[in-house]
């Protein structure tokens, strides 16, 4: 029974999906050190954040977001299949919830920068 997701593409993409989660978690986690570190104080903080800045660890979270993208964009290309009929091509409800998703991420990017200015 092993290996049953190899013999068909569709499957082979859901399980290629299904791992892609497995990276969401371990950002998460990487992410929840961080608060660890800043509720430890100023030197667990600055040890973390110097760990971050590592060769491996930029190459995984290249890695990661790779990852993250690729759940993201299936996630919005199941979205019209789970949802009640529409007089709208699926494509386009997947077109705009990836268009919302950046439009919103950018927005999110400027606030962040104009508060750190």
């Amino acid at each position: 029974m092993a290996g049953w997701w190899r013999r068909h593409p569709a499957h082979r993409r859901y399980m290629l999906r299904e791992a892609s989660a497995l990276f969401l978690a371990a950002y998460a986690l990487v992410l929840l050190a961080g608060l660890v570190a800043l509720l430890r104080g100023e030197a667990a903080y600055a040890a973390w954040r110097a760990m971050l800045a590592t060769p491996w660890s930029v190459a995984l979270h290249a890695l990661a977001l790779l990852f993250v993208g690729y759940h993201a964009l299936t996630w919005f290309q199941v979205m019209p299949k789970t949802m009640p009929p529409l007089p709208v091509a699926p494509r386009h409800i997947t077109n705009a919830g990836l268009l919302l998703s950046a439009l919103l991420s950018l927005a999110l990017l400027a606030a962040v920068w104009v508060a750190g200015a």
